[in-house]
């Protein structure tokens, strides 16, 4: 079973969409999850959604590693031609996981209590992001 998901996103930050799959998977059996993000400025991550300070601090302590390309830390980056936040972004994509593999019991994700799925936007401008999700 191969499906998309479209997660739409306002600028940089983490935006849950666990709902999402959770319905798709709704009546289905045992077996695997494959979730990849088919953007190469953007990751995904198991996180915890029960306090919203945790996306927060995820995303102040990435833009504090890896600031825009106008910052005087970075003077190194070539690729500026899309703007200070692009570069950033592929560094954000290379260290985070672009993919995530979830098993799944009668139907539902085996997550923890407290762990949600998120697509995380490393770039300033709203985007339409597509995440490619395999069952098996």
């Amino acid at each position: 079973m191969i499906t998309d998901f479209k997660v739409f996103t306002q600028g940089q930050g983490l935006y849950e969409f666990t709902d999402d799959i959770r319905r798709w998977l709704a009546g289905q059996r045992d077996g695997l999850l494959t979730l990849m993000v088919q953007h190469t400025s953007a990751s995904l991550l198991i996180q915890e959604n029960a306090d919203p300070d945790v996306q927060r601090d995820l995303l102040a302590f990435f833009q504090r590693r890896v600031p825009p390309s106008t910052d005087p830390s970075m003077t190194f980056l070539r690729h500026t031609a899309e703007g200070p936040d692009d570069m950033p972004a592929h560094i954000k994509a290379a260290v985070l996981p672009v993919s995530l593999g979830i098993p799944v019991r009668a139907g539902r994700m085996m997550l923890g209590q407290w762990q949600g799925i998120y697509l995380f936007e490393h770039r300033d401008a709203p985007h339409t992001r597509r995440v490619a999700a395999h069952f098996a």
